[in-house]
């Protein structure tokens, strides 16, 4: 199919932003089940420094992920939990929604991509959920026709689920708390929840604030989608950052995302490899692909456009090898 003429929606509603009282309902029911993340300075030998991490990757699971899934779980039904908790993922919500599954002592499923890194996969599994891999094309399809519909289990939308943006807002409301004059927060983006929960609950707080979607240049669906002005698709290329290689924004999102976001950053593969690297023999942090894109956006912007700087370190899930050629590499 010509990549114009291809879906961006499934015809359901538009996302609306979780208003504050709503995030806040959320950090009371996560606060006995994920971490409060601390502010960490971006190690740097020279002079103090203006780049703050948001290290994610300290939850029980190594990703964010687990404060939407919970915050869906908690607020479905005795009834509608038992049924099952199933999803689609490239990995990070998979885990998490295995992880609450087992709290809630109830099953768990995804689809996923074939092409999933193989420490997510087995960590999938470790968790105890049924792991359907399909071929990418089949993972669109089953989006774009709402096949969601037919699942036996309560299904977690991973992206346009209320209760899913909400709880990822609750890392706004602790970004504010602890530094509320922060003037830039670059967050990583794939299908959009984590930039919409974080930027409904930073624009709440302080309208001034800069909130920066980062994508690989391998995929950059967001910034190629605000630049058209629509919903669109990009051809994405093979990327180390395959928690965000989204090569699309829907429909369903695009409004939302235009309130809260305001400006995108392309980084290289190069550049995601290089803070990788640093994040892991200078913070002493093991990151994924994906989780390193903030840092490489801050790391490349002066500081005098960005100034005091959050950036959200998504994930962790990387594989042993890949991480082990990362680090070898010259920089």
């Amino acid at each position: 199919m010509d990549r114009d003429n291809r879906p961006t929606g499934w015809g359901g509603a538009t996302e609306s932003p979780p208003d504050l009282t709503e995030i806040q309902a959320a950090a009371e029911r996560l606060k006995h089940v994920v971490i409060r993340t601390p502010l960490l300075p971006l190690h740097s030998f020279d002079k103090a420094t203006d780049i703050f991490l948001k290290p994610e990757i300290l939850q029980p699971i190594g990703s964010y992920k687990i404060r939407g899934a919970y915050n869906w779980a908690a607020s479905l039904t005795t009834e509608e939990r038992n049924r099952g908790l199933s999803t689609i993922s490239a990995g990070n919500t998979a885990m998490a929604l295995g992880y609450i599954a087992r709290l809630f002592r109830v099953p768990a499923r995804s689809l996923l991509p074939d092409s999933v890194p193989t420490s997510k996969l087995e960590a999938i599994k470790r968790y105890g959920v049924e792991a359907v891999l399909v071929p990418m094309d089949e993972l669109i399809n089953f989006i774009f026709e709402a096949r969601w519909d037919k699942e036996p289990y309560s299904f977690l939308n991973p992206w346009a689920d209320q209760k899913m943006i909400a709880g990822s807002g609750t890392i706004g409301l602790e970004i504010f708390h602890d530094m509320p004059d922060v003037e830039t927060v670059y967050v990583p983006v794939g299908g959009g929840g984590l930039i919409s929960g974080i930027g409904s609950a930073l624009k709440a707080m302080k309208t001034s604030l800069r909130v920066v979607g980062v994508q690989s240049e391998a995929c950059p669906s967001l910034q190629a989608t605000f630049k058209a002005g629509r919903p669109t698709w990009v051809d994405a290329q093979s990327t180390i950052c395959d928690g965000t290689a989204v090569p699309f924004v829907v429909d369903e999102m695009y409004p939302l995302l235009r309130q809260v976001v305001d400006d995108t950053v392309l980084v290289s593969e190069e550049a995601v490899r290089v803070a990788i690297k640093r994040l892991s023999l200078r913070n002493k942090l093991i990151v994924e692909g994906s989780g390193a894109l903030s840092v490489a956006a801050a790391l490349a912007t002066p500081p005098e456009e960005r100034g005091k700087t959050v950036c959200i370190i998504s994930g962790g899930s990387i594989d042993a090898d890949k991480l082990m050629q990362i680090i070898a590499l010259k920089n």
